[in-house]
């Protein structure tokens, strides 16, 4: 598991937009990087998929 912070672009399922945001970088159990944060807008959980680790 790496700790590593991304920055960038997430698509809010939520309020659907694009929104910027600091997240963590975790790899899932198919080995494939995710960037996770929080929606500055209303709180919802974001997902962003990086490609494989």
């Amino acid at each position: 598991m790496s700790d590593d912070n991304w920055s960038g672009e997430f698509y809010c399922v939520k309020c659907k937009e694009k929104r910027e945001a600091t997240g963590t970088v975790q790899v899932n159990d198919k080995g494939t990087k995710m960037a996770k944060a929080t929606c500055p807008a209303c709180g919802t959980k974001l997902n962003r998929i990086l490609g494989k680790a």
